[in-house]
């Protein structure tokens, strides 16, 4: 780590890895889905040792606690010495998991839709019964 006193919020959640690009976390700045010791930031706000982030990144809602500033985007081992996410947080991800772990699936609460194959046997067992094959393909004019 490099002891830097001040650090682009962009650029420190870039060498967190926090996101993959630069670019990437300057467009959730903009969103608005960073906030630094709860206010909200703009890309070139200057990030200190001890102050507080706050994200999101996708579904996932993260604090953590600034513990240094890096010059340079370096392995995920060094990027996570960057920062301590807090308690809270931590509690928070884990139940977000949990709660997605066991929700249902959401194509089993579909009740209508489109057939799969079993059911449109079903469908043709039900409507065309005693019919044989012939008279429900029929390729004569006289229909």
């Amino acid at each position: 780590m490099n002891t830097l006193e001040t650090m682009r919020l962009d650029k420190w959640l870039w060498c967190a890895r926090f996101y993959k690009t630069r670019s990437l976390a300057t467009e959730e700045i903009g969103k608005g889905r960073v906030t630094v010791n709860g206010q909200l930031a703009k890309p070139a706000r200057d990030l200190r040792c001890g102050d507080t982030v706050a994200l999101r990144q996708g579904p996932v809602a993260r604090t953590v606690r600034v513990l240094g500033l890096s010059g340079a985007r370096g392995p995920a081992p060094v990027a996570q010495q960057l920062y301590e996410e807090t308690p809270d947080s931590i509690a928070a991800r884990e139940k977000a998991a949990e709660m997605r772990r066991l929700a249902p699936e959401p194509a089993a609460t579909l009740q209508e839709g489109r057939p799969t194959k079993r059911d449109r046997r079903e469908i043709d067992k039900v409507s065309n019964k005693g019919s044989d094959w012939g008279s429900r393909w029929s390729a004569s004019i006289d229909e």
